[in-house]
Order: C-alpha cells, then sequence, then structure tokens
C-alpha cells in the first residue's frame, strides 16, 4: 500500500489526534540549543508552520537547509522542528545527546553545510514510557536527569511522553477533600521505589516506613518543571486519571461505597496487596475523578486531554459477564468527559497479553465497545515486537492503537535486540491497521542498548523497513565521532556489524523473549537457571566466541586510534560489552561445577571431581570479582548505572534528614535485590551494577559453591531447603544493611584500559579469545 493511500484511510483517526500543545512559540528549542550548543545559538534558527495542522494533516515534516555557518529548520510542529535539527546534528555533523554519557553536542565547533535535508513521519504520534518506568528508572532523578531526558526524547521525535511525577500529591489532596485523614492516605501509598505497582492497584502500603510528605512535595514541583519543560518542547503529556484505587480506610469513612478487594498480587500478603476498589458505578469514582482532573488542570494548566488510566494490570475484573464489563468500561469513560469533555483514555494493553486466559476476544470487545466514540480510546500495544495483540483483536476493533516496543523487564543489561520485528513489523502493521496512530516505547527499564530505542524512533520516519548495515553503521560513527580524530577504525564498525548479526538479531522468540538476564544474578540453584525462567529469559542466543571476536575487534580500535580512551562513548561501551562477555563466560563454570559435585555422576572418592569443581569455584568468584572491579569504570551520568549512585540518588532527597535517607536507601536496594518484605519477587529487577555484582551476588555464590563442595567432601546430598533459608537470611541482612559496607567507590574512567587490558591478557583461555 502507498503511503499516500495509507493517509487518507487513517485521517478521521489523525483528525482527532492532533497534538494539543501548538504554541506557536520555537523558544523551547531556541533554549534547547542555548543549553547544548551555546556557540552556536545565533547560527541554528527554526520557522514554524502551522498550517497543515489546521487542516487536520497531523504527521510532522521538517526540511533543513545549511550553509555558510548557518542552520535553518522549518516544520509544520514543534518536534518536527526539533526532529529536523537531530538529523542535521546526528548525520551531518555526527554529534549527538545519548541517555547514560550524556550530551555530545559540546563538542560541535563548526557548523559542516549540507543538502536540503526533508522528513516526513509516517505516523502522527511517537510515544514513550511504561508506568512502572517511574519506577525502576526515574524513581531517584533529579531535575538535571529529567532534563536531558526530554531533551533526548524532543530531539528523537517523541510527542507523546506519559507523565506520572508528582500524581501521590493530587491523589493525597483529592482523598483528604472528600474527609480522609492525611495519614490514612499516607497508609495507602508504597515506597519510592514501588510507586507505580501502588498506582496500578497491585500493592498498597510500605514495608519499609510511611512514604514522607517532604518526598510528595517534592516530586510535585519536579513534576511541575517536566510538564513545563514537556510543554516547551512541543509534546502533549499523558496525565494520570483516577483509577478507583482507594485507602484501606476509604469503607470506613464511606460505609455505603461500593467496593472490592482486587485479589493478592505476586504472593504479596493482604497487608500490602488485597487493594481495595471502588466500583465505578458509585456516584463517589465520578465525583474523585472530576476533582482529580481539576486539580492537575489548576495545577498545570490545560496542557493535555490523555489521561493514562488501568485498572487491571494482572489483576481481573469481578466480573467477566459481557454485560457487565461493557458497563464497567462506559463508566469509567463517562467519568472522564464529565471531567475533561475532550478526554482520551489512554489503556496499556498489557492486560490483554498477560491475562489472556480472562480477556477473551468477545470479552475485550464488550469492553472496549463500553467506549462508543473511538476517538476517546487509545491503546497501546504494548509488547508490539513479540507478542502483539493487535491482529488477534481487530485492530483494537476500530480503536486508536500505538505499535510499542516493551522490551525490558525489571532493568536486564543483556545485550539483544529484535532488529527484523521492530523494523519490517511496524511499517506491516501500518499497512494493515487503519486504526493505528504511533509508534512507541514502553520499556519497562531503560537499559544500555539504547540503539534499539533509537532504531524504531527513527523507523517513525521511514515508509520502508530501515537498511539495518546501514543504520549501525552511521549510529557508531556519530556514536564515536570526534572530529579532530578524523576517520574512525575500520575495526569499530567491524565490531558493531557482529552485534547487528548477534545479540541485536534474535529471531527465537520463544527461548528469548526480552532483554536477557545472567544466571549469576539469580539466586543460585541446582535447577531451573540456563533454561530461561518463565519470567525472565536467560538463555544466550548466539555462539559466545562471536561476542568475543566482537569485543577484540572493539578494544584493538583504540590502538589504532588512542584517543578513544578518553572517549566517554566508547569507554561506556567497551565496559558494557566486556560486562556481557564476561557474563557468558560464567555459564559453561557454573555447569561444570554441577557436574563435578554430583555425588551420583562423579562418585564418592572421584579426587579429579572434587579438583575441577575446586578450580570451578575459584574461577566462577574470580569472574564476578572481575566483573565487580570492570563495573566501576562505567562513565555514567544517570543514577540507575551502579549501585551506589542508585543508593546516593536515593539518599539525595531526603536532605540532612538521617532517618529518611536511610529509608530512601532502603527502598532502593529492596528493589534491586528481594523485591518485597519476603522476597516476593526476588532478583526480578536485578543488575550488573557495580557494588550490586561484588557485594551481593558474589557472596551468594560464594555460600553456594561453599555448600555443594562440603557437601560433597561429606558424601551428602545438598538440602535445597536448608541452603535457601540460610541464603534468605543472608539476603535480608544484606539487604536490611543497605549494602553499603561493601558497595565500594566508583573509579576513574582512566584506568579503564589497564583494566580491560588485563582481561584479556588473564581470562582469554576462559573466553575462548
Amino acid at each position: 500500500m502507498k503511503p499516500g493511500m495509507c493517509l487518507l484511510i487513517i485521517l478521521p483517526y489523525l483528525l482527532a489526534f492532533v497534538p494539543l500543545v501548538q504554541s506557536g512559540s520555537t523558544q523551547g528549542l531556541t533554549d534547547l540549543v542555548k543549553r547544548h550548543l551555546p556557540i552556536h545559538a545565533e547560527d541554528i534558527s527554526f520557522v514554524l508552520h502551522e498550517d497543515n495542522y489546521t487542516l487536520g494533516i497531523s504527521n510532522d515534516q521538517y526540511t533543513v537547509h545549511c550553509d555558510a555557518g548557518k542552520v535553518n529548520v522549518e516544520g509544520n510542529s514543534i518536534t518536527a522542528l526539533a526532529s529536523g535539527l537531530h538529523r542535521y546534528l546526528a548525520d551531518i555533523a555526527h554529534v549527538d545527546v545519548y541517555w547514560f554519557i550524556g550530551s555530545q553536542l559540546h563538542q560541535l565547533q563548526t557548523l559542516p553545510p549540507c543538502e536540503p535535508l526533508d522528513g516526513i513521519s509516517i505516523v502522527p504520534w511517537r510515544y514513550h514510557f511504561n508506568t512502572v518506568t517511574f519506577s525502576y528508572t526515574t524513581a531517584f532523578w533529579s531535575w538535571e536527569d529529567w532534563e536531558l531526558e526530554l531533551d533526548w526524547l524532543a530531539l528523537r521525535g517523541v510527542n507523546l511522553p506519559l507523565a506520572w511525577v508528582g500524581y501521590e500529591r493530587i491523589l493525597l489532596e483529592t482523598f483528604m477533600d472528600v474527609g480522609l485523614s492525611q495519614e490514612q492516605v499516607l497508609d495507602f501509598f508504597s515506597g519510592p521505589a514501588f510507586q507505580a505497582w501502588n498506582r496500578f492497584g497491585n500493592i498498597q502500603s510500605s514495608w519499609l516506613g510511611e512514604l514522607p510528605v517532604s518526598w510528595i512535595d517534592s516530586q510535585f514541583e519536579l513534576q511541575k518543571k517536566i510538564l513545563k519543560r514537556m510543554v516547551e518542547l512541543g509534546m502533549t503529556p499523558v496525565l494520570p486519571a483516577f483509577t478507583g484505587f482507594v485507602p484501606r480506610a476509604f469503607p470506613v469513612v464511606f460505609p455505603e461505597a461500593k467496593v472490592v478487594n482486587i485479589s493478592r498480587w505476586n504472593g504479596f500478603s493482604p497487608e500490602f496487596s488485597n487493594v481495595t476498589f471502588l466500583e465505578p458505578s458509585d456516584s463517589l469514582f465520578a465525583q474523585l475523578q472530576k476533582n482529580f482532573v481539576r486539580k492537575q488542570k489548576e495545577y498545570y494548566g490545560d496542557i493535555t486531554h490523555t489521561y493514562t488510566l488501568d485498572q487491571f494490570n494482572e489483576n481481573d475484573p469481578v466480573s467477566g459477564d459481557l454485560v457487565e464489563l461493557n458497563a464497567l468500561a462506559n463508566t469509567v469513560w463517562r467519568s472522564l468527559k464529565e471531567a475533561d469533555p475532550d478526554a482520551v483514555w489512554m489503556l496499556q494493553g498489557w492486560l490483554f497479553f498477560f491475562k489472556a486466559d480472562f480477556w477473551t476476544k468477545e470479552r475485550v470487545k464488550a469492553f472496549l465497545d463500553g467506549v462508543p466514540e473511538d476517538k476517546d480510546m487509545l491503546i497501546l500495544d504494548l509488547y508490539s515486537e513479540t507478542y502483539p495483540q493487535w491482529q488477534n483483536l481487530d485492530s483494537y476493533f476500530g480503536k486508536p492503537w500505538i505499535w510499542c516496543q516493551l522490551r525490558d523487564f525489571g532493568g536486564n543489561q543483556g545485550l539483544y535486540g529484535q532488529v527484523m520485528n521492530v523494523t519490517v513489523n511496524p511499517v506491516e502493521a501500518l499497512a494493515n491497521s487503519p486504526s493505528l496512530v504511533g509508534f512507541g516505547l514502553t520499556m519497562e527499564a531503560q537499559e544500555g542498548n539504547e540503539i534499539m530505542y533509537d532504531l524504531l524512533l527513527s523507523q517513525a520516519w521511514s515508509p520502508s523497513p530501515i537498511d539495518l548495515p546501514e543504520y549501525f553503521h552511521q549510529w557508531a560513527r556519530t556514536r564515536y565521532a570526534n572530529a579532530q580524530d578524523g576517520d574512525l577504525p575500520e575495526a569499530i564498525f567491524q565490531a558493531w556489524d557482529i552485534l547487528l548479526r548477534t545479540v541485536y538479531n534474535n529471531t527465537d522468540l520463544v527461548s528469548a523473549f526480552s532483554v536477557t538476564k545472567s544466571i549469576f544474578e539469580l539466586a543460585p540453584n541446582e535447577t531451573g537457571l540456563l533454561e530461561s525462567p518463565s519470567h525472565i529469559p536467560t538463555k544466550i542466543m548466539y555462539d559466545p566466541s562471536t561476542l568475543v571476536s566482537a569485543w577484540q575487534r572493539f578494544l584493538s580500535a583504540a590502538d589504532t586510534l588512542p584517543t578513544l580512551w578518553s572517549n566517554v562513548a566508547y569507554q561506556f561501551d567497551l565496559v558494557d560489552i566486556t560486562r556481557q562477555v564476561l557474563a557468558n563466560a560464567f555459564y559453561p563454570m557454573y555447569s561444570t561445577f554441577l557436574t563435578h559435585t554430583n555425588i551420583t555422576s562423579a562418585g564418592f572418592d572421584n579426587e579429579t571431581s572434587l579438583q575441577v569443581a575446586s578450580q570451578m569455584q575459584g574461577q566462577m568468584l574470580s569472574l564476578l570479582s572481575a566483573l565487580d572491579n570492570t563495573l566501576r569504570y562505567t562513565p555514567s551520568k544517570s543514577p540507575e548505572s551502579s549501585l551506589i549512585s542508585w543508593v546516593n540518588a536515593a539518599r539525595s532527597w531526603a536532605g540532612s534528614n538521617t532517618s529518611m535517607a536511610d529509608f530512601m536507601a532502603r527502598n532502593a536496594v529492596n528493589q534491586v535485590t528481594l523485591w518485597g518484605p519476603n522476597g516476593e519477587i526476588s532478583d526480578y529487577a536485578s543488575r550488573q551494577w557495580a557494588g550490586l555484582v561484588g557485594a551481593y551476588y558474589l557472596p551468594r555464590w560464594q555460600m553456594f559453591t561453599d555448600t555443594y563442595l562440603n557437601a560433597f567432601r561429606n558424601r551428602v546430598s545438598v538440602n535445597q531447603t536448608r541452603l535457601r533459608e540460610d541464603t534468605f537470611v543472608w539476603e535480608k541482612s544484606q539487604q536490611e544493611g543497605v549494602l553499603v559496607e561493601n558497595m565500594g567507590e566508583l573509579r576513574d574512567p582512566g584506568g579503564l584500559r589497564d583494566v580491560v587490558k588485563r582481561i584479556e591478557e588473564e581470562w582469554c583461555d576462559v573466553l575462548g579469545c
């Protein structure tokens, strides 16, 4: 289907989704240039043509002219202008802004000339964030962190970002206005690292202490800055709505209220789950909805009509009756429309995949049909790259929807991608679904595979699937470019070509359906680690030796061009690839260790097996120590790069309040370790971070391997139950102690060369160099 024909088909949907934020001012982009390119602030100009929007053609268009040291960007929206600027900076000037290493735009000394650049988006919306990203990634972000993120979003054409920060302040006031006390509401809120699941109605309260009011207030002030900047950069924020989840004291204050208790979630006790839900049919629901939305407009201004509202994220409705599901959705929709006549209900479509046994096609249709106006709903097909639901559900029965890349669960850091699915599939979906209105990134956490996020946002500007080898080549060229160095070594591009064909080209979605994690991050066990546990894949989907080859080429590039050792992007990626190479090497060590400590197969008197097992234990523990040491050289501007950075970012919100600082630190550590008071989701959000590897994972494997070696020497079987109990006691003590004593300090990346060279020398036999 030709792009023009596709535009005619989806035009009715585009008319309903013209971006609200079109201020007519380019000052936000001028300020972005001043932040990153102050010496060129007078040389880059923007011209905004909004005529196309008034005609209802909401796809973004830009044209860039650059000559004689001047760059002029023209476009029909602020987002189009930002996208045009990014095209020039990345493709022509070879500088960019990145998540972990920050802005590299300051490296641009002169503005190179170019032929005119033209671009038009193939979808009107580019969406970003998952509700849980606000816990797994941004929980402790400062304004400086958010500034970088928002500039990254703007330059990559994102115009529909989710905006959850500060939600608790609005909800606290809404509940107090109808008679609940502050203490009753505070008892409902979860800790800073777990607020996403409180907002979803999965959990309630905090097992680490009461959420401080000062935190609620500070997040509210931060939200005002975030939203102001989003609007300045041409984005339409998606704000939360009232979902219906209420404090456990609510039925005491309103004994006639229609409430039900949602079932327990992920094994949490009723104290922290079994959340009270106010049924939408109760008149209080509409009243609270109206008050909640009104407060947001009073505080933030009339900046959006799109609201995120998810009531059944991993929780089922009370009834599966088709009529009741239809009525439920209709009542929620009417509450939104009464609060904002132009409201659009945005729904994360995760429930239709995760609870597919409940959400049959008939039930989904009944529920969605409860919103009589298609334009009043927007569905995120949350996991399109792996488990798309739009085909099964007839393009959500006509409701506008967004093709999304989920990728990452809990912050896993494995090198991973599905490049074919992210380029071919969204283009095919656009040709076959008239109600598709956008592409989006819905990762649970932002991690180091930044190229995969760039790829989908770039695909939003190409009517045909992107040429992947060319894209990876250009991306690498820009990432490590430095005008003073000239051409990059060919070894850089050879390494990225290998990465494209291996770690970023997974097609076996049964064995690895998302970003992988290494088995050393999981609680040690003799079974269940190698075969990709159901919740997180661990299987290595490529020949590990090919990654070693890429690593060696990448490392050798700095021998050809020594200035790469001072290139922060090169430093970050070298650590990241080294991390994966070492993580892969842990697998055969683990397997060999188990084989030689099996008293049934090895025999009671097999001295050779004991020697091999002891050698493997030494290698496993040494490898984790070497990995932890390497990770300490990670150059990163993000809190989610090491345990000490994560904890310090949490503590920074407490100021001089020591008890609050400890509360924040316990939240930070609990999320990436036990995830719950009793390890309910233990290791789900595990991270390969400096400090966490050395102070948490390594001691667990020490305990595990010691137990097996002692059992082998004594010719007895290991008591797995006892081992798990002992390990859990140790985990609890580590978590309660906030792992502070063993976290260690980060190190200057200047020493990275010696560290990686030493790994190459000492571990090549094991790695297979």
